[in-house]
């Protein structure tokens, strides 16, 4: 059969209209701007929690682009918080008082970190990968300890006091700078996330999460194009370390601690790892239920935790996702 001029002519409008629609990288960073900004003028005597929800946000979205993304299982990932957290604490103290500078200090510190460690770390896989994550976070534990003269130990970092924003905004006590100040850096850093996912670098990221010796057949630089996106994770997991230490004027040991690791991938796990919003639906959660049944019961709160994560095992966030969406648009 002879095709016809038209149905060439049809042909590309045909091709275009079945391709997948992406939103714009945009979209999901202005939602949680907003999101954000209602929830803390609904709950001004909560800005305290929603500071913590942002930043602990930021540092699970940084791991999703590890665990989620490229695929590489981590529990050293406070490694890299509390480099950036030490780092903006100690510039604070001994250099200057400056947020904004802090917080690239803090960027810098996870991300230099990342690009050293990475370079060992990356060469290997799996069970290995794991648990050399895990000897570099010790690794730094011991050494902040041993350097009080600098970290103050175990008795923390502490002593300095953050200047104002943008040299106009100062940070309150009701905690109004400090919720609005970790929101815009979420939102930005979200952004940039997004951007780096839906680019042809993050594609290639994905396929080598999915099949790394086909990637490597086709010409992709495994090695390289890893250690960049394990940079990023760095520096965006050294930035929320930032601002933890700006807005609580303290740094702990805790900061590097496996517990901390440990409970961001279950955060990850319970918003779903690998769409990034997931990761921000996650901290949301467990943060949420650590306030509250904590309050409840100081003691037990860890078998609220314990209970959903076996409802998650059980029931993926994928699937229920895809359950509500079905619902919310009346199909059955």
């Amino acid at each position: 059969m002879a095709t016809t001029p038209s149905a060439l002519a049809a042909a590309p409008a045909q091709a275009a209209a079945a391709a997948p629609r992406c939103a714009p990288a945009w979209r999901a960073p202005a939602g949680v701007l907003l999101v954000g900004i209602v929830a803390c003028a609904l709950m001004p005597d909560q800005l305290g929690l929603m500071t913590r929800i942002f930043i602990t946000a930021l540092f699970v979205l940084s791991l999703d682009l590890v665990v989620g993304i490229a695929g590489l299982a981590t529990l050293g990932h406070a490694a890299l918080f509390g480099m950036g957290a030490y780092a903006a604490g100690i510039f604070a103290l001994q250099v200057h008082p400056d947020p904004l500078v802090g917080l690239v200090v803090g960027i810098a510190a996870g991300a230099g970190l990342a690009v050293l460690s990475g370079a060992f770390l990356l060469r290997f896989q799996g069970f290995t990968f794991l648990m050399l994550t895990i000897a570099i976070s010790q690794i730094l534990l011991s050494l902040a300890q041993k350097a009080r003269r600098w970290t103050g130990g175990d008795d923390g970092l502490s002593g300095f006091v953050m200047g104002p924003v943008l040299g106009r905004f100062e940070f309150d006590l009701e905690g109004r700078v400090a919720a609005l100040y970790a929101l815009v850096v979420l939102v930005v850093l979200f952004y940039v996330a997004r951007r780096i996912v839906d680019s042809p670098f993050g594609l290639a990221v994905r396929g080598i999460h999915e099949n790394r010796a086909r990637m490597a057949a086709l010409g992709t630089p495994v090695f390289a194009r890893l250690w960049v996106l394990y940079t990023v994770a760095g520096a965006m997991a050294g930035a929320a370390g930032a601002l933890s230490a700006q807005t609580n004027a303290v740094v702990g040991m805790d900061s590097l601690s496996f517990a901390l690791s440990a409970e961001a991938l279950v955060m990850l796990i319970l918003g779903g790892a690998g769409r990034l919003t997931g990761a921000l639906v996650g901290a949301t959660v467990f943060t949420v239920l650590h306030h509250t049944a904590a309050s409840i019961n100081p003691y037990h709160w860890l078998f609220v935790v314990g209970a959903l994560l076996m409802l998650v095992v059980l029931v993926s966030p994928a699937k229920a996702w895809a359950w509500l969406r079905r619902r919310a648009g009346g199909v059955r």
